[in-house]
């Protein structure tokens, strides 16, 4: 047993269902938690506003946590393997205990920063935490990894139905065995988002591992039984909201399968339902098993004929989709969201990165990356996933010549235009009949709404079935024959 060790905190923001917190309570006699802000990452294009607002967020709530148990969180800045190979000196910790991260990038970051702890004398101790099962957990039977979600999801529920994972005991393990907050030397507060070029807003998630616990409770109890009738719908909180807590690791996954199992066996009547939900759960395991089998989809399609597709250059057009002003409601009210709130429904992405990758025919690199500025819970796996689907080159994809009608999404799932009116007030007057489709108002109606096309709203940049043929003729050549 370590007399001490550190606990280097990363995607797992909390003190329960903690892999690595439980394994280094298991072995050590004392514990420091220490996370190390990287100044390149937090001014770079990979993160945007709403998820380091997210994660400042986390911090602050997860030392006070830390601090009602007398101790306090190590916050700690630049060189990763300086930073806490100098705590370990200060502190005399002999281990270093982390949870991994299946991001390309970070795994060869934390092969780096193992290889020189280890030159300083220290054990390196890794845990599976963020995902419910190992990449290499779930497999064919020839030892091969599946590419195609539904035989991933058969195997995965198999395997845990005789023995789910129940979550990690850490915070009871690790009571009292935190070191006194005064021990632990140079620790800097939390930084304002301004320090690192961003700008925070009220409306982004709030973040902290007490506001993802009080989503999963509000869920199970109010919101799971009715999952699969009202996910669909952007103007109701028909869904979790746990995404961006599940990126950061404010709540532990093996938690939120377990609230979801134990809701089940008392509610039978609700068991699709629950199991629509944990089928969710299981996506994001699907995706982070893939980028850990082929890490090459963080940069190129996993269709490799995909590379060939014909995308155009569109400033114009990306900016309008950018902006949320290309004349499709649904469309603009999504983006709008994104905008302005650091989050938007899942539905509703599917519809953005179609019209983008299909309607005006634009890289869905392009979109990540938008995607994974703006969004509170940005996280590559899933990011990259759903965009690789939308644009009919990812494992498991949907066909090239599925393009989504925007007005028949929005009159589908948006039935009403409330959700439209909510996000866009110059259409807030336009009756139902129109709202997702504007343009088609005759000019007295669009009079008594108080609107004027072109002025008020744009007109469609993109007429649906030329895009649509356009879209499939441009795939086709390079999908068709793969």
């Amino acid at each position: 047993m370590s007399t001490r060790s550190i606990v280097w905190l990363r995607r797992d923001l909390r003190l329960t269902d903690h892999a690595a917190l439980f394994e280094a309570a298991q072995r050590s006699a004392e514990l420091v938690c220490a996370f190390v802000l990287d100044p390149d990452l937090l001014r770079g294009p990979r993160v945007g506003a709403p998820i380091v607002q997210f994660y400042f967020d986390s911090l602050r709530v997860l030392r006070d946590g830390l601090r009602a148990q007398g101790s306090d969180l190590a916050l700690l800045e630049g060189d990763f393997a300086e930073q806490l190979g100098d705590l370990a000196e200060r502190t005399g910790a002999g281990a270093v205990f982390y949870n991994v991260d299946y991001d390309p990038e970070m795994r060869a970051r934390d092969e780096r920063v193992t290889e020189r702890l280890r030159r300083r004398g220290l054990e390196i101790h890794a845990f599976v935490d963020h995902v419910y099962a190992a990449a290499d957990e779930i497999v064919q039977q020839s030892g091969n990894p599946y590419t195609v979600y539904t035989p991933y999801r058969r195997r995965w529920e198999a395997v845990f139905a005789e023995r789910p994972r129940a979550p990690f005991a850490s915070e009871k393990a690790a009571r009292g065995k935190f070191v006194a907050g005064g021990a632990l030397g140079p620790s800097r507060a939390v930084p304002r988002l301004e320090q690192y070029g961003h700008t925070s807003s009220e409306r982004y998630p709030a973040g902290g591992f007490v506001e993802a616990r009080r989503l999963l409770d509000a869920f199970i109890a109010d919101g799971v039984d009715a999952y699969l009738d009202r996910r669909n719908a952007p103007a109701i909180a028909g869904t979790s909201r746990l995404s961006p807590h599940l990126r950061a690791g404010t709540i532990g996954i093996r938690t939120c399968v377990a609230a979801a199992r134990k809701a089940r066996a008392a509610r039978t009547h609700a068991a699709s339902n629950i199991d629509g939900w944990i089928g969710e759960l299981i996506w994001r395991d699907f995706y982070q098993a893939l980028l850990v089998h082929f890490p090459r989809v963080a940069y190129q399609p996993f269709i490799e004929a995909g590379t060939a597709i014909g995308y155009l250059r569109d400033d114009a057009g990306y900016a309008a989709w950018c902006e949320g002003t290309t004349g499709y409601p649904i469309v603009d009210a999504a983006m709008i969201q994104l905008n302005t709130t650091g989050w938007m429904h899942n539905r509703l992405r599917m519809i953005v990165a179609s019209f983008l990758t299909k309607h005006l025919l634009i890289d869905y690199h392009d979109g990540e990356r938008y995607f994974e500025q703006h969004l509170a819970d940005a996280d590559l796996a899933a990011n990259n996933g759903g965009w690789q689907w939308s644009a009919s080159v990812g494992t498991d994809a949907a066909p090239y010549f599925r393009v989504f009608n925007p007005t028949l999404q929005g009159k589908t799932f948006d039935p009403d235009g409330a959700f439209v009116r909510a996000m866009i007030p110059a259409l807030a007057g336009v009756p139902e009949k129109f709202v997702h489709e504007p343009w088609t108002m005759p000019p007295r109606v669009a009079r008594a709404a108080g609107i004027e096309l072109g002025r008020d709203y744009p007109l469609p940049i993109v007429d649906h079935a030329t895009a649509r043929q356009r879209a499939i003729d441009v795939y086709g050549a390079a999908l068709k024959r793969r």
